[in-house]
């Protein structure tokens, strides 16, 4: 069973971005953190690694960047693909998300289904 980490500091995103990927694989488990800080405890705490991290860039605490860089730092185990879903499209918040090698695409909110759908499919 595949699982889906969705890191936002928005609950009404969280909650928009788990209907989306539930509705395409009802199979999927889902685990939730507000921001980076949290997750790294969550992740820290399950022993588990997602299969596939949506990450929000603009959180409180720590950021989606921040939080990439502390959990490569800090993990001894493979970090999985990362989305990075945000409200930004700015330029300098992509090219750095895409800097990281784990980070393989970069949504503006709301999910793109299709996209989203194509990535899931290409993990197996």
């Amino acid at each position: 069973m595949k699982t889906i980490m969705i890191i936002d500091d928005s609950e009404a995103d969280r909650y928009l971005s788990e209907v989306i990927v539930s509705t395409m694989d009802p199979t999927l488990n889902i685990i939730f953190a507000e921001d980076g800080f949290e997750a790294l405890e969550v992740l820290k705490a399950s022993g588990e690694t997602p299969d596939l991290i949506l990450l929000d860039i603009n959180m409180p605490r720590m950021n989606g960047h921040e939080f990439l860089e502390a959990y490569s730092e800090n993990s001894a185990r493979d970090i999985p693909v990362v989305v990075m879903l945000t409200s930004s499209d700015q330029e300098r918040d992509k090219e750095q998300a895409v800097s990281y090698g784990c980070v393989k695409d970069y949504f503006v909110k709301p999910i793109d289904k299709d996209r989203l759908r194509a990535l899931l499919e290409s993990l197996g």
